[in-house]
């Protein structure tokens, strides 16, 4: 069995006091592991999440642990356009800087669907939500020292059961082609990492730094549309764990090294993997960055397509 990757102990006990951190996703899963630890380092985290009632709940259990950092709950409904700018305006008026936005929540092989706005339920949410997210922080990152910006992708970017990940810009919502859970998944998780190289070189020189990852195949409540969580956790717990499957404190070292490792710094627009499956077999141990295996991956002319394209969906002025 592949041992995962692990943050540095020294990373993790970093003061983070005076910090000011965006985990989307934060109330459940790898994005609550990863805004507990950020707390513990004294951080103030701003747990962003569609249900601010379980929300609070996360909170108020990691107020009992006694973390010295400041944890707040704000509602952000990834599926709407409009609840992404209600969020952001209540950040920006509420705080000066932001050292990090971790583009973490999600949905994945989920049946057809669409956003509030229209778009295919995955791409909406796992792509054009944060997309507008970040491009409307985008100044207060910038005027924030050595920030970062991190986009939750996974290794189904590459292939997904079969389904390679590829973008397909005239049809983004699957309005000709049949529809598919997985490949809708892999086009999404693919337009992570390509937004996290556009962004990279959009923000070159500016003390900003942006990249995407994958987290591993973690244990959480991400593949209650595919099969239920009990099934998971209970009956084939067991035998998942001995074929890859971790814990979620395992599948946030990723993430936590994104925000912290000054290495990473070293590598803008990169991607980051936890161990994972790949095409390439001798990737599936995961690598500090690593380099994908899908071409589309690496295709800048497409990465800056999807870019312009996501610009016009989600109503921002091209050019």
């Amino acid at each position: 069995m592949k041992r995962p990757l692990m943050c540095s102990g020294e990373l993790l006990d970093r003061d983070l006091s005076g910090h000011t951190y965006i985990v989307t996703g934060g109330n459940s899963g790898i994005g609550l592991v990863t805004v507990q630890q950020l707390a513990k380092q004294g951080a103030t985290v701003v747990l962003a999440c569609r249900r601010p009632a379980e929300g609070d709940k996360a909170a108020q259990a990691l107020l009992i642990q006694g973390v010295p950092g400041q944890v707040v709950v704000m509602a952000l409904d990834l599926s709407s356009l409009d609840s992404v700018r209600d969020f952001a305006r209540q950040f920006l008026a509420a705080f000066s800087q932001l050292h990090g936005l971790v583009n973490n929540a999600g949905v994945m092989n989920t049946p057809y669907g669409r956003t509030v706005d229209g778009f295919e339920m995955q791409f909406g949410v796992n792509h054009l939500g944060h997309y507008l997210l970040t491009e409307l922080l985008l100044d207060r990152i910038q005027h924030t020292a050595s920030s970062r910006i991190v986009c939750v992708s996974s290794a189904y970017h590459d292939k997904a059961f079969g389904r390679e990940g590829r973008i397909v810009l005239d049809d983004l919502h699957f309005e000709r082609r049949r529809y598919d859970g997985w490949e809708a998944y892999a086009q999404s998780k693919l337009a992570n990492v390509l937004h996290a190289r556009v962004l990279a070189r959009r923000l070159e020189g500016s003390g900003v730094t942006a990249v995407s990852l994958h987290p591993g195949w973690v244990r959480t409540n991400l593949i209650r549309t595919t099969v239920p969580v009990w099934v998971q956790d209970v009956l084939l717990g067991p035998l998942l764990r001995l074929g890859g499957m971790i814990e979620p404190w395992e599948g946030a070292q990723a993430t936590l090294h994104c925000l912290l490792s000054p290495e990473v710094v070293q590598h803008p627009g990169a991607f980051f993997s936890q161990t994972g499956v790949y095409r390439k077999r001798q990737l599936n141990r995961g690598g500090w960055p690593l380099e994908s295996p899908n071409p589309h991956a690496l295709d800048d002319a497409l990465a800056d397509a999807l870019d312009e394209c996501s610009r016009k969906l989600v109503g921002l002025s091209v050019g």
